[in-house]
């Protein structure tokens, strides 16, 4: 007995790995805390929920051995420059596989990607100059958000009308969003108010930079950054009687947004289709709510998916210390990626390291969801 009570987290150990030969860990660089915290937390737990899934079948078997995984997770606040030191304190323990959920942080620390020691970095972020960088080591797992451009701008200012406010965060990714719906914005013969956008990650009070956009009688409103700073944006655009329409950045979603706020204040919203949504999620969404207590969104399940790609792209290059060789094995892995693994639909990898995933976006009245036509421009 007293052996017992005095090596507890030898036995835990022993018991999470499954007898396995070899345990290799598998770095996170997120915000953890901070206005972007739940958001963070809901890429962790997808990562988590596949490594804990991928364990608890045995592991995956590598040249022979048998091997688990574990998450070391680092909290970087969404700041790039504590991704940049997370970075290096997680290579330098010897993990090779780093997840980072944001696009401040994946450009700043893709040209660590290289040096010695070289890792895979894995980006959540669907931000087009991730792929433009042309990065021999990022896996990127999110649609680029370019394609959702034309068909948001056509549905609102058909809908309401061809003036724009924006309200948008002002985070690197926020930024690059916002000027890229201005342009196409004014390419479908619009007109943009003046950039109100705020620091969703550190902003308690939205009530003036929205006050400022609706001075201008904006038609539709471009906001969005992490979903619950997003909800309070919307919020105090309709208490202070805005009727018209939202364009919602991909980062923000509706099945979390529907928790802070009335579904009512979201109609006339057009953004990414809830998980939930989409055909054959049942069982993942089932299973990550008994895990977890919450709704899956996008950064779950496709993070979940990353890391069983992750685990066979391991089995099929015969080596878990190679990013080079892992990066190579991507696209077999994501098509033999087996069904009970697959959330959505995955054609493959593309050569540049981009998921080629299914991706749909919809409008909301009344709470229902209409999906929204997209002819994919980007792979």
């Amino acid at each position: 007995m007293k052996t017992r009570l005095l090596f507890p987290a030898l036995v835990l150990t022993l018991a999470g790995s499954a007898f396995a030969d070899k345990v290799v860990n598998i770095g996170y660089s997120g915000p953890l805390s901070g206005g972007a915290a739940f958001y963070g937390k809901d890429v962790q737990s997808g990562i988590e929920m596949g490594i804990n899934d991928i364990n608890k079948a045995g592991g995956v078997t590598v040249n022979g051995e048998k091997v688990t995984f574990k998450l070391v997770s680092l909290d970087d606040r969404y700041l790039p420059n504590e991704t940049a030191t997370n970075v290096k304190r997680l290579t330098s323990q010897g993990i090779n596989v780093i997840f980072v959920p944001h696009a401040g942080g994946i450009l700043t620390v893709q040209p660590m990607t290289a040096r010695d020691p070289a890792f895979l970095l894995v980006a959540y972020s669907s931000e087009p100059k991730i792929l433009e960088a042309k990065n021999p080591l990022t896996f990127m797992l999110p649609p680029r958000y370019d394609n959702y451009l034309q068909p948001f701008v056509s549905t609102q200012m058909k809908a309401f009308g061809k003036k724009l406010g924006m309200v948008g965060t002002t985070s690197a990714y926020g930024k690059q969003w916002g000027e890229a719906v201005t342009g196409e914005w004014q390419k479908q013969g619009g007109t943009v108010g003046s950039n109100n956008g705020v620091d969703y990650g550190t902003t308690v009070d939205y009530s003036a930079a929205v006050t400022k956009a609706l001075s201008e009688k904006p038609d539709v409103l471009f906001v969005g950054g992490p979903s619950q700073p997003t909800a309070l944006v919307i919020k105090a655009a309709r208490e202070q009687g805005f009727k018209g329409g939202f364009i919602v950045m991909d980062q923000a979603k509706f099945e979390q947004m529907d928790q802070i706020v009335p579904v009512s204040y979201l109609n006339g919203s057009v953004g990414v289709l809830p998980t939930k949504e989409f055909a054959g999620t049942q069982v993942f969404v089932a299973q990550y709510q008994r895990a977890y207590k919450k709704i899956p969104t996008s950064e779950a399940a496709l993070n979940y998916m990353g890391v069983n790609v992750l685990a066979k792209a391991m089995e099929l290059a015969g080596t878990t210390e190679d990013p080079i060789k892992i990066k190579a094995k991507l696209d077999a892995a994501a098509k033999a990626l087996p069904q009970s693994k697959t959330i959505y639909k995955m054609l493959g990898v593309t050569p540049d390291g981009h998921a080629d995933a299914e991706f749909i976006i919809a409008s909301v009245k009344d709470g229902k969801y209409t999906k929204l036509r997209v002819t994919k421009v980007f792979k």
